[in-house]
């Protein structure tokens, strides 16, 4: 069925419950889920052509799907962007992206304050293949354009990181990146596009891990790039073609779906976040909270510029200890004593997540690597969720009144 076309100039809110591609023959108004591997054609010129030209139709589930498509068009429309491609997961999103734009000889300059996978996979697995990696402080300016070589391609960053909340200079950092020929790439999964629209900025590509906030309820697992066509369609596309990071129809309806609800979760959230840091703030068991939208965070203002003047989902905080061994089993303690929080290390659910961050997400880096990212062990993060605040406060009590 033929649709009606969008006017131009809609907001992001509109375009997360209109954008995509047109109904079937059937008129659904939900969109529909296309669960086949194979697409039959009219004869064999149709299939060859199809084949030789896959943005044109469908042909094989590794090539593309309309749900997918629909999805990709949608999360383009949000973020601002061109296009963007779906994948199996937000780390195979980041692979793709290594795979497309770096070669041997190659080199990047990366946070290291990034989430833990992140840090192994351009660390250890791009330089079995030649890419060298370079990592610097979040925050310190200086220390990217230092790092900056002849060879540089790619400068990546995720803001507010995981689970610090560090926030980095988009703006800035893109300034860096193009003034040496080089590639700036913003993993915004903790703001998602209802906070945060990093090409904006001037970043060249965004990362989503789409198993967090954009399905929003812990259901299926899912990422996606978001960037210009010429990078998208010509450069990444062919690869999942090829290497089969592909994202699955059902995660990708899910997610669809997902995204029609995002920026009302993302307000509560906030809300309930910035509630929370508050209390977090006032107790005396806590020796510090990382939340940007304290005005005690350091990059409090940069936030609020950034982050359409929320801040953010997640809060990480400190509890008290006068060595590593009390720091962890007072965490522990704080994590143990929850009866309504889960213990799990996802996090963009609705149900608040709580989780030792020294032994799930960055469990795998050495010592050193924890050190030089802030990650302590008497650090706690919390995903809040949308809960009543007041449930999410007790439940915290129920361990921090032990220390």
């Amino acid at each position: 069925m033929k649709g009606r076309q969008l006017p131009a100039g809609l907001h992001r809110d509109t375009l997360a419950i209109r954008a995509g591609i047109e109904p079937s023959q059937y008129g659904e108004n939900s969109e529909a889920l296309y669960l086949t591997s194979g697409f039959l054609q009219p004869d064999a010129a149709t299939s060859a052509r199809l084949f030789a030209n896959p943005q044109e139709g469908y042909t094989y589930g590794r090539t593309s799907n309309p749900t997918v498509t629909c999805f990709e068009q949608r999360l383009a429309a949000m973020e601002g962007t061109e296009a963007a491609i779906g994948t199996s997961t937000g780390m195979a999103a980041i692979l793709l992206l290594g795979m497309g734009v770096l070669k041997a000889g190659d080199h990047v300059v990366c946070s290291r304050s990034v989430f833990g996978s992140t840090l192994n996979l351009f660390a250890k697995e791009f330089g079995k293949f030649g890419v060298e990696s370079s990592f610097v402080s979040q925050t310190d300016l200086k220390e990217w354009q230092a790092a900056m070589r002849p060879n540089t391609r790619l400068l990546f960053a995720e803001t507010p990181t995981n689970p610090l909340t560090d926030v980095c200079d988009i703006r800035a950092l893109a300034d860096v990146a193009h003034g040496a020929g080089a590639l700036l790439t913003v993993d915004n999964c903790f703001c998602s596009p209802a906070l945060q629209r990093p090409t904006e900025l001037g970043a060249d590509l965004v990362i989503h891990s789409g198993t967090k906030y954009l399905d929003g309820q812990g259901r299926v697992m899912a990422g996606a790039i978001c960037g210009p066509a010429r990078l998208v369609n010509d450069v990444f596309a062919p690869l999942v073609r090829t290497a089969g990071m592909t994202l699955a129809p059902f995660n990708a309806w899910v997610v669809l779906k997902g995204l029609e609800t995002l920026s009302l979760r993302m307000q509560a959230h906030c809300a309930n976040a910035m509630a929370i840091a508050r209390f977090l703030q006032s107790h005396p068991a806590v020796t510090r909270v990382y939340y940007p939208g304290l005005e005690t965070h350091p990059q409090h203002e940069l936030a609020m510029r950034q982050q359409a003047g929320l801040g953010g989902p997640v809060v990480a905080f400190d509890v008290k200890g006068s060595d590593p061994e009390s720091l962890r089993r007072n965490a522990f303690q704080v994590i143990d004593s929850s009866q309504v929080m889960s213990i799990a290390t996802n996090l963009g659910d609705t149900k608040s997540i709580i989780s030792h961050s020294a032994t799930t997400s960055h469990g795998r880096l050495t010592e050193e690597q924890r050190q030089a990212a802030g990650i302590g062990q008497g650090l706690v993060r919390l995903a809040v969720g949308l809960e009543h605040v007041e449930d999410i406060k007790a439940d915290l009590m129920r361990g921090l009144s032990k220390l």
